[in-house]
C-alpha cells in the first residue's frame, strides 16, 4: 500500500515537470468589442476591434483567432498563431471587415481556438444603415439677375444613427461664379446640422447643383441639391424713380430739375444722373452725382445740355449700383415741349433777341416824340 501511494506521487511529480499547469478555456472572455464607423452604410468598409481578458491565474495557449459572417464579411487574413494570454492580462485583435449585405444587424462571430483543444465563439452585432445626410435650401432670392451676386444658404443635417466627419458643400456647375468655391462644416453629431453661405453670380440660366460630401469611417459618401437659376424680376431690388420734372432754357441750352426716389426695397449707391443722346452735357451740371438712396429716400437733382432744333425729347441716364458693387442704368425720357422751339443759342446776349430790342426802342421813341408833340400845341 506504500509502494502504490509513493508510485501516485512519483508520477504526479513527473507530469509537473513535463507540462506547466495551465487555466481553463473558460476563463477567457470577451470584455468589449467595438467598430468603427459605429453603423456602416451598405459597401462601407469598417474596423473591429475585439478585446478578450484572461480572467484566471493561469496563462492560456491560444492557437488562432478568427472572423466568419455573411452580409458583413472579414478583409484581413486570421490570425495564425496567438500564443499565451498571461492570468489577468487582456490581448486585442482587430479586423478589416465590410458590408455586403444591404441594410440590416448582422452577427459576424469572433472565434478562438485553445491550443489545448476547445475553442471560444463571441457573435457581434454590427448595424448596417443607408440614411445619408440631408440638405436643404435655406435662403435664395426670388428671381436671379445675371451678374448680380446673389446670397444663398445651405443647411446639412445628420438623421443617422452616429456622426458624420469632414461634411463639406461643394457648388458644382458651369456658367456662374460663386464664392467660397467650398463650404466646410466639419462633424456633425446626430440630429445636428450646420450651414454655408455662397455668393453666387450667374452668367446664364444653368442648374447649380450643391455637392454635400462627408464621411462615414473612412468611407467618403455625397448627397446632392440642385438648384434652377432662372432670370426674373427681382422683387427686391432698388428702383430709382425720377418724378417733378422742370425743363427750362438758359444761355446755350436747358436746365432740367427734379427729384429721384428710390421706390425699391433696397439701397441704391453711387447714384448717378446724367442726359443722353441727342442731348450733349455742358457745364455746370454735365453729371449730378446724388450718392446713396436707401429705400424710400428722395433728392433733388439738376443737369445742364444743349440741344439741336427739332429735338423734343431727351433721356435721362440714372446709374446706381447694388451692395455687391453690380452696376445698373435706368432711363427717363424728358419732353422739351414748346421750350425747343426757341431755344437760345450758344454764345447769345440772352433775353430778347436784338432786332426786337431795336424795335421796342424805336417803337417807345416814336410814342415818347408823340406825346412831346402833343405837350407843344397845348
Amino acid at each position: 500500500m506504500k509502494d502504490l501511494k509513493f508510485l501516485v506521487l512519483a508520477l504526479c511529480a513527473a507530469l509537473a515537470l513535463v507540462s506547466p499547469i495551465t487555466a481553463a478555456p473558460a476563463d477567457i472572455t470577451v470584455v468589449s468589442s467595438s467598430l468603427d464607423p459605429q453603423v456602416m452604410m451598405s459597401g462601407d468598409t469598417g474596423t473591429l476591434t475585439i478585446v478578450i481578458q484572461n480572467n484566471g491565474a493561469e496563462p492560456v495557449a491560444i492557437q488562432s483567432a478568427r472572423l466568419y459572417g455573411k452580409g458583413v464579411v472579414p478583409t484581413t487574413d486570421p490570425y495564425l498563431s496567438v500564443g499565451e494570454i498571461g492570468g489577468g492580462n487582456t490581448k486585442t485583435f482587430t479586423f478589416t471587415i465590410r458590408a455586403d449585405g444591404g441594410e440590416g444587424t448582422f452577427y459576424p462571430t469572433f472565434v478562438l481556438d485553445f491550443r489545448e483543444g476547445g475553442s471560444l465563439r463571441h457573435p457581434v452585432a454590427i448595424q448596417v444603415e443607408d440614411t445619408p445626410l440631408s440638405i436643404s435650401m435655406v435662403e435664395k432670392p426670388d428671381a436671379f439677375s445675371e451678374g448680380r451676386t446673389a446670397g444663398i444658404t445651405v443647411m446639412v443635417g445628420n438623421p443617422r444613427p452616429n456622426a458624420a466627419s469632414g461634411v463639406q458643400v461643394v457648388p458644382e456647375g458651369t456658367g456662374f461664379s460663386v464664392t467660397p468655391t467650398t463650404g466646410f462644416i466639419g462633424g456633425l453629431e446626430p440630429d445636428a446640422s450646420g450651414s454655408v453661405t455662397f455668393n453666387l453670380a450667374p452668367e446664364t440660366e444653368t442648374d447649380v447643383t450643391f455637392r454635400v460630401v462627408w464621411r462615414n469611417g473612412i468611407n467618403t459618401h455625397t448627397t446632392d441639391l440642385v438648384l434652377p437659376v432662372t432670370f426674373g424680376e427681382d422683387k427686391k431690388r432698388a428702383n430709382p424713380v425720377i418724378t417733378n420734372v422742370e425743363v427750362t432754357p438758359i444761355t446755350g441750352g436747358y436746365r432740367i430739375v427734379g427729384d429721384v426716389m428710390n421706390a425699391g426695397l433696397e439701397s441704391a449707391r453711387s447714384v448717378m444722373i446724367t442726359p443722353g443722346s441727342p442731348a450733349v452735357p455742358i457745364d455746370p451740371f454735365r453729371v449730378y452725382v446724388v450718392g446713396t438712396l436707401d429705400p424710400d429716400d428722395i433728392s433733388s437733382f439738376e443737369v445742364t445740355f444743349r440741344a439741336d432744333a427739332g429735338v423734343d425729347e431727351v433721356p435721362l441716364f440714372v446709374e446706381y449700383r447694388d451692395d455687391d458693387g453690380n452696376l445698373y442704368t435706368s432711363t427717363t425720357p424728358v419732353g422739351l415741349g414748346s421750350t425747343v422751339m426757341t431755344p437760345v443759342k450758344e454764345g447769345g446776349s440772352g433775353g430778347f433777341p436784338v432786332l426786337g430790342v431795336v424795335l421796342v426802342i424805336l417803337i417807345a421813341l416814336g410814342v415818347a416824340g408823340a406825346i412831346y408833340h402833343s405837350w407843344k400845341r397845348t
